[in-house]
């Protein structure tokens, strides 16, 4: 049955209940599409139909309004049904609400862009994975703007892509590296989408490699240039907003590996020392449901800069170790039952592995939070751009 575009209430709309609506069809069709690697193409058609894609647009550029905080709940819910499904909405989202902080706090040249994914149901995709402080790629300077080529690695949804939001570094002969930021159409002819997304887990993200060979950007449509290496304040922005919702569906899966355990447990009840594994497993929820809770109140009310990003780093790295080691829990809570497919717990634990590789991931993290409590500051010394 055909879902039909949300029109918000006065009240706004309940995004979790939409995503609830919608998951058990999706949670039908993920093991087919993590047994064939396949994108998970018709949960984002239903998602377009259903508004959420515009959900996080503000409803006076015509979107759906919701609050940061209602997305992070958003994206736990369905981690629930589609581990997959909500890691990439999670990448379209952070997006999103980076650029509706610029468009409020900044006036950033956001706005056209905002309407559109509202208007259009755009789905955006980030190269974070080869984008992060040093940026990657390379840009020449030609009449009237830029001439752009890289590789860029685990590009989340691209199957179903519009806008790759992006980057490249310029060696500027006075400044130095310096990376420039756009946006590049995924069906432009210089874009070429390379199918070599073969995992371990979250394998229907779509999380390709794209080339970028000779893409044109005007000078106009840079809309943020900043020192390679250094951080900027588009990248504590993008730490306050991105971990908390990507994090909200390692929240989510560990959850989901709970409730499954612990159905599959209660044929074992007598067991003496089931009720130690279970505490242990409740345990590690709680320390991943703590540390989640940090990170949206930092969110919704911290500003932008080295303690927040400080905190919401700190918080990813407990919450990562929690959601995993509570999916291991999970495992043992079952017994032999969640070795097998059937269940889906041995997809939960392949899915929540992913949890470690994002950035910040947990050694820099915690070299990080080291410098800055030895006075030493968050830059490093010597960083430079990826060739």
């Amino acid at each position: 049955m055909e879902t039909m575009l949300r029109e918000p209430t006065a009240a706004g709309t309940d995004w979790v209940a939409v995503v609830r609506e919608l998951g058990p069809a999706f949670a039908a069709r993920a093991g087919d599409c993590d047994a064939r690697d396949e994108f998970v193409a018709e949960n984002f058609a239903e998602l377009k139909r259903s508004g959420v894609i515009a959900a996080g647009v503000p409803r006076e550029l015509g979107g759906g309004g919701a609050s940061h905080a209602e997305l992070c709940a958003m994206l736990r819910a369905l981690a629930a049904f589609c581990p997959a499904t909500a890691l990439t909405l999670s990448m379209h989202m952070h997006a999103v609400a980076t650029a509706v902080w610029r468009w409020r706090k900044e006036g950033g040249p956001v706005e056209g862009l905002l309407r559109r994914i509202a208007a259009e149901n755009l789905v955006l995709v980030t190269s974070g994975g080869s984008d992060w402080l040093p940026g990657s790629g390379r840009a020449e300077r030609v009449e009237g703007g830029w001439r752009v080529s890289g590789r860029k690695i685990f590009a989340s949804g691209a199957p179903a892509g519009d806008l790759l939001m992006t980057g490249a570094v310029y060696e500027d002969p006075e400044a130095g590296p310096t990376v420039l930021h756009f946006a590049v159409p995924l069906r432009d002819e210089s874009v070429e989408i390379l199918d070599t997304w073969r995992v371990l887990g979250m394998r229907a993200t779509g999380s390709q490699d794209l080339r970028i060979e000779g893409f044109f950007v005007p000078e106009a449509a840079v809309s943020v240039r900043r020192p390679g290496g250094r951080w900027h304040l588009l990248y504590h922005v993008i730490v306050m907003f991105a971990l908390p919702l990507i994090y909200s569906v390692y929240l989510g899966i560990a959850e989901a590996a709970r409730d499954k355990a612990i159905a599959l447990a209660r044929k074992r009840a007598a067991d003496p020392g089931l009720p130690y594994l279970v505490g242990e497993m409740e345990l590690e929820l709680t320390t991943a449901r703590l540390a989640h809770a940090e990170m949206v109140a930092l969110a919704a009310a911290g500003q932008p800069g080295v303690e927040t990003t400080d905190r919401v780093a700190a918080a990813r790295t407990l919450l990562g170790r929690a959601a995993i080691r509570a999916v291991e829990k999970a495992m043992e809570v079952a017994g032999g039952a969640a070795f097998y497919r059937a269940h889906g717990l041995e997809r939960l634990f392949r899915d929540v592995q992913a949890a470690r590789y994002h950035p910040i991931q947990e050694k820099a993290q915690l070299r990080m939070s080291g410098r800055l409590a030895l006075g030493l500051g968050i830059d490093e010394p010597e960083a430079r751009p990826a060739a």
